[in-house]
């Protein structure tokens, strides 16, 4: 078996990926951007390991043996499903290898930002709480998280253990359903009316879909308190980043956590790389999912189901031979 792994890099150089090297010849790739740039590496391959490389027509239609496309990730927007499937091609993504990162890093972005973390880090830095006579300073106000309600659009796995750490701060927890078909009864489900008007912290931990682009729109935050505070760690495009521009310089929520944004890496073009004051906005390079243990488990779990395709059996597969 020939595979070719076209965004090594995907996944931490600090990682080995010699396992899939029991599996077949690897041939490997730093990263691959275009679907052209694909198309020309993939060529002789039986099964591709992709993480945002396109996987559409153009890509792998000069690529007559691929069977599998294995993804170093959970989301598989990056491949043309409906494609695939015409072509025999199996897809298999990775799951629940990032659950506890990615509901940690939630709440380290909530934490920092409800308890002004950088402005008294740098407080302490700048030699200002040396300079002074009192043992403590507390200028800027701070909160609690007990007592607030803590919203969640997306109850999967990852927004079910957020929502058990918000239930250990003392946070009342609602939930709106994007599709519509979530089975969750353990928290009270809210339309999305009230999801943005009684949420103090909104965390998003959707897919990127037709349903959830824009989800969060200058018309959600306008609905939400001037006092909320936005999390998001699930995909870029959920959040229409230039309507958050405007709401956080005009203070109609107070805060935003941000681990994706709709164009990455970020982008000087976009509005949100002017604000600077980490009070309001703290930004992150699209690390939620990638501590180290993570990143084993993700290798590993491709190990898996590339194995489990050799020995005809399907896992993790997106798109299951009907």
């Amino acid at each position: 078996m020939n595979i070719v792994v076209l965004e090594r890099n995907s996944v931490g150089t600090d990682i080995s990926v010699d396992c899939l090297e029991r599996l077949g010849n690897v041939t490997y790739y730093e990263n691959t951007v275009s679907a052209s740039e694909a198309a020309g590496r993939i060529q002789d391959a039986d099964i591709v390991v992709v993480n945002k490389a396109p996987m559409n027509e153009e890509a792998l239609k000069g690529a007559a043996r691929v069977k599998l496309i294995c993804e170093f990730a959970t989301g598989y927007d990056n491949c043309d499903l409906d494609y695939c499937t015409r072509k025999g091609i199996r897809v298999a993504n990775v799951v629940d290898y990032s659950t506890a990162m990615v509901a940690q890093h939630t709440f380290a972005l909530a934490l920092a930002l409800v308890g002004k973390l950088p402005y008294y880090d740098q407080y302490v830095k700048s030699g200002a709480y040396s300079a002074q006579s009192r043992f403590a300073n507390f200028d800027i106000p701070f909160y609690e998280l007990d007592g607030k309600t803590w919203g969640i659009a997306g109850m999967g796995n990852i927004g079910r253990r957020v929502a058990k750490i918000a239930l250990a701060f003392g946070c009342r927890v609602i939930f709106h359903s994007i599709t519509g078909n979530s089975a969750c009864r353990e928290y009270e489900r809210v339309d999305r009316e009230r999801l943005f008007a009684e949420s103090d912290f909104l965390s998003l931990h959707c897919p990127l879909s037709d349903l959830s682009r824009n989800f969060i729109d200058k018309r959600a935050l306008s609905q939400m308190k001037r006092t909320a505070v936005l999390i998001n760690v699930a995909r870029g495009g959920v959040v229409n980043n230039r309507d958050l521009y405007e709401a956080l310089e005009t203070g109609e929520i107070k805060a935003a956590g941000l681990d994706v944004v709709e164009k990455e890496p970020l982008s000087p073009e976009n509005p949100l790389s002017q604000i600077k004051d980490s009070n309001r906005l703290i930004i992150t390079p699209h690390l939620a999912w990638a501590s180290v243990e993570a990143r084993i488990r993700c290798v590993e779990e491709v190990y898996e189901n590339i194995k489990a395709f050799l020995n005809g059996e399907e896992r993790n597969v997106v798109n299951p031979r009907q």
